[in-house]
Parts: structure tokens; C-alpha cells; sequence
């Protein structure tokens, strides 16, 4: 007879509010897998069937610069994009997953900006996100001298956007996710930083479940003169741990959404990432790349007219092509997408079997067990409902 949790995840039902996700897993003792997947429904497909053959609970989101209402460079609006993920979940039996905006980001703070960003909300409120990540760390003021002084500007508006989404859902059922240091700068964020930032942000009315910092990660990969991806291992972890022991000490219970993991050695996350105080992993370039690995042998003429043209586009002097092209193949997306989508079954196949194989390795590495049925205890002990 199949476990109670499992046949509740199979039942169709609308995407998972973030916040009860964060909740069921008290006290964290995993990274939950993050997955932006930019292309083919198939890589949706094949991480939600290894969730479901796990009995696990995924993230499933795009940041706006991939989706948004023009279609970013995955070709991909809000809408387009949780129909696709629903459609998975169909295809599939699992319904396992939480349906995330990723880096919904400011980073002039114009009016004109804000008025674009709320109509960007508006769209996956529509669309039915569950969990919603504000990043105005880009407006971070590094000619003041003082922490407050330094995040003003992004405490006003990290509150000013999460006050309009809970005016416009009209309750505070979502997953919440802020960003106090951009990613990839040469500056870590310090602890009182993110301290400030967290303590700021509850003063202001939103308690944040997953918070972004700089810690040495960056986003996509990097590639030797051949094509080989160099290992990250660039992430401070005793920063990291650091600013959750302050965060945790002071009575937040905020943990941290690692950026930037296609590039780090999947057993180094298994072996030394601390598991629950980093608690969302963000895995997207990683499956990007190997969609384009299987076209290459698979779709060898259309893997040829997008390299070439990306290479024309994007062509650096100096720059070996084949790291021209993974550094910008993600804006051949939206440019091929309607080839992308009639690829022969056979490709499609091979993507679900390496994206199932793939998820599965990340889910074991990240220390992910059973995450559907805690959650499915948590919802049935307090008779909670959502949809």
C-alpha cells in the first residue's frame, strides 16, 4: 500500500506556498534543490519524477531576467512558465513542488523601475507563484560609511515590493527570500550586514525564510581553453556559518539560499556545505549545459546554427569560442525556442533520464530525505490546507 504523503503528492494541487515548506523543516537539516530550469519541459519532467521516486520536495523557479513579461532569455513569461511546470507535474504524478520567482531584481530603484517590477509581481501572482525572491542588493551604497546608511535604500524597498505582494495576495502564505550582498562582487558580505538587514526587515513586518549573501559564489560557470568546467570552490563557508549562527543566536530563524552551485563539485556540497543553515541550493546553468550536451549528439545540426550563433553575437577577441559560448549560450534560448521545442522524442528522452539521474545525485548530496513526508506530517498535525 502506498505511503499516505505519496499519494498526496500525486493528487493534482496547486504549487506549494513557500513559508510551509520553510516551517515543515524545523529544525533544517537539508539543502532543499533549487532548480531554474531555462529549457525544455523535459528537464522539468525529469527532476520532478527523481523527487517523486525520492519522496522529496523540489523548488522550482525562474529570475526575471530569464521570465518575465517579455519573455527574458528563455523565451518564458510568468504564465507560459507555470503552465509548463504544471504540465510536468501532470506528466509525471507529482505535485511536490513550490513554484518560485527567482531574483525579482532592483537595481536602479527609479520609479519607473518599481511601477515594471510591480507589474512583474503581478504576473506570477497571476500565474500562481508561491514563494517570491526580492533582491535589491544591487542598491547597496558603498560611498556611506555606515551599515544603516549603506542599506537604506534596500530595507526601503525590499519592504516597499514584499508589503505589495502581501497587499496583492492578500496574506503572508509565501515563501520570502531577500538578498542583503550581490552576488559576485570581490567584498563578502559581513555579519552585521546581514544582521541588520534581517533585523530591519522584521522590524518592518516581513519575516524572510532564505536569505542571498556574498560568499564567494558566483553564477554560471566557468570553462578552461577545452570546455572543461573549473570548479568553484570559492565559497566562504565559515562566513557562511557565521552570519546563520548570528542570525539564529538573535532569534531569526532565517537560513540561506546559496547562489551560484552549477559550478561546485557536488561532493564538496555533500562532504563540507552545512546542511540546514545553507537550506536552498540554486542549481541552473548545471542543467542548461547538459540540455546542450545532448543536442550536441543527439541534435548535432541544431547545436551547429546555435553555436555559430552565438559565437557571431558574442565573439571576444582573444576569448577561446568555447567559452564565448558558455558564457552566453543561456541568450540562445528565446532566439531557438520554437526549435528547441521540436526536438525528436528520442532527444526529449535522453534529456528526462540525464535530468532524473542528475536531480537524483543532487538531492542525495544535498542531504535531501523524505522532504514530502515531513511536510505532508506537518500540513495533516495542524489541519492545514492550501490552494
Amino acid at each position: 500500500m502506498k505511503p499516505e504523503h505519496v499519494s498526496f503528492f500525486e493528487e493534482p494541487r496547486p504549487p506549494i506556498p513557500g513559508n510551509l515548506l520553510f516551517e515543515a523543516l524545523t529544525p533544517p537539516k537539508e539543502i532543499i534543490l533549487a532548480v531554474n530550469p531555462r529549457v525544455t519541459i523535459e528537464v522539468v519532467e525529469g527532476v520532478l519524477k527523481a523527487a517523486k521516486d525520492t519522496e522529496n520536495i523540489v523548488i522550482l523557479e525562474l529570475a526575471l531576467s530569464e521570465m518575465n513579461l517579455k519573455g527574458g532569455y528563455t523565451g518564458l513569461t510568468p504564465k507560459a512558465f507555470a503552465e509548463r511546470v504544471r504540465r510536468a507535474a501532470e506528466n509525471v504524478g507529482w505535485f511536490g513542488y513550490v513554484l518560485h520567482a527567482d531574483h525579482v531584481a532592483v537595481r536602479k530603484g527609479t520609479d519607473e523601475e518599481i511601477d515594471n517590477i510591480k507589474k512583474e509581481l503581478d504576473a506570477r501572482i497571476n500565474a500562481g507563484f508561491t514563494s517570491y525572491a526580492i533582491d535589491t542588493s544591487y542598491l547597496f551604497d558603498v560611498t556611506k560609511d555606515t551599515v544603516s546608511e549603506q542599506l537604506k535604500k534596500v530595507i526601503e524597498l525590499g519592504t516597499e515590493l514584499f508589503n505589495y505582494l502581501d497587499e496583492r495576495i492578500g496574506h503572508k502564505n509565501y515563501g520570502r527570500e531577500g538578498e542583503v550582498g550581490e552576488i559576485g562582487k570581490s567584498e563578502l558580505t559581513e555579519v552585521d550586514e546581514a544582521l541588520y538587514y534581517v533585523e530591519s526587515m522584521k522590524k518592518n513586518g516581513v519575516s524572510l525564510h532564505w536569505l542571498a549573501i556574498n560568499n564567494g559564489s558566483k553564477h554560471g560557470v566557468s570553462v578552461d581553453a577545452q570546455g572543461n568546467i573549473i570548479p568553484q570552490l570559492g565559497i566562504n563557508i565559515k562566513r557562511t556559518v557565521e552570519i546563520v549562527q548570528a542570525l539564529w543566536s538573535n532569534g531569526y530563524p532565517t537560513r540561506i539560499a546559496q547562489h551560484g552551485v552549477s559550478g561546485t563539485p557536488l561532493h564538496l556540497i555533500a562532504e563540507a556545505f552545512p546542511k540546514g543553515m545553507i537550506n536552498k541550493g540554486n542549481v541552473a546553468t548545471y542543467y542548461m549545459l547538459m540540455v546542450y550536451d545532448i543536442l550536441r549528439i543527439y541534435e548535432s545540426e541544431l547545436f551547429r546554427k546555435i553555436y555559430r550563433w552565438v559565437i557571431e553575437k558574442y565573439r571576444k577577441e582573444g576569448v577561446p569560442e568555447i567559452e564565448v559560448f558558455t558564457e552566453n549560450c543561456k541568450h540562445a534560448l528565446k532566439e531557438f525556442f520554437d526549435e528547441l521545442e521540436k526536438i525528436s522524442d528520442e532527444t526529449k528522452e535522453a534529456i528526462r533520464a540525464k535530468a532524473y539521474a542528475d536531480t537524483l545525485l543532487h538531492i542525495k548530496a544535498f542531504g535531501m530525505e523524505k522532504t514530502a513526508k515531513k511536510l505532508y506530517e506537518y500540513l495533516k498535525i495542524r489541519n492545514i490546507k492550501y490552494g
